[in-house]
């Protein structure tokens, strides 16, 4: 852990200060088991490098039920908060309160990044400061907190720390960058970055454009457009769409 004023401790490890497990808990404002927690701050490089094989030495499997758990939440609270918006449109606003962005935003509030067990190299490549990493933390914390103490409770933290997103999440979701959103969820479930493939067609003063995507050699998007940009954009939201319904999310 970096020797920081607001962890002075490493996390999980021979000495490990309650205080320091604590402090971390009342910047969350939720009790967590602490076992839980240890394993909610384990990184996989952390655990590979201290021979710590498969996943449950590692936050990953944390980090999966917590993003069960935030779907859930934050499609919720928008089905209730939002009546009248349709469905179409209620996609793209949980996709913008739940993409890695704003999660790493919240765990940076959180100063989590103080806490995570790195790999050495990991560590020293600026881990901490990454936001993949810092959103897969902030998951496999709500993991732990939904273990812990169940939907409830977690519903309250979740709603409390994501507020200005919930609330803003019709506007967010106008400037959704769904090449951004669909290079980010690829990533996150090690599936490569998307390709695109953009063919124009018709006269000039009338060419319309047809963009394919391709993630892992396979086709999962395509869309069109009266521009290269807004075909691919359509084609990355209709793969975001698939790969949504495939990994469950």
């Amino acid at each position: 852990m970096n020797q920081s004023p607001r962890n002075t401790d490493k996390i999980g490890e021979p000495g490990q200060s309650r205080a320091t497990l604590e402090r971390l808990l009342a910047d969350w404002g939720q009790p967590v088991d602490t076992e839980l927690l240890v394993v909610a701050m384990t990184h996989r490089s952390f655990a590979h490098e201290h021979g710590k094989t498969g996943s449950t030495g590692t936050n990953e499997r944390l980090e999966f039920l917590g993003d069960a758990v935030l779907q859930i939440v934050v499609t919720e609270y928008l089905f209730r908060n939002f009546p009248d918006v349709p469905e179409g449109e209620l996609a793209p606003m949980r996709a913008a309160t739940v993409s890695q962005t704003p999660l790493a935003e919240v765990a940076r509030r959180l100063h989590l990044g103080d806490y995570i067990l790195l790999g050495i190299g990991e560590d020293r490549q600026g881990g901490r400061e990454k936001d993949s990493i810092l959103s897969d933390t902030l998951e496999a914390l709500i993991g732990a907190s939904y273990l812990t103490s169940g939907l409830e409770s977690t519903r309250v933290t979740i709603e409390r720390h994501l507020r200005r997103y919930l609330r803003n999440a019709p506007r967010r979701a106008v400037g959704m960058d769904w090449k951004t959103h669909l290079s980010e969820f690829a990533a996150a479930n090690s599936l490569g970055e998307p390709e695109y493939v953009v063919q124009g067609s018709g006269p000039d003063h009338a060419r319309v454009f047809t963009a394919q995507i391709r993630i892992a050699g396979e086709v999962l998007g395509e869309g069109q457009g009266t521009s290269k940009k807004s075909a691919e954009h359509s084609a990355a939201e209709a793969a975001f769409e698939i790969l949504q319904d495939r990994f469950g999310e």
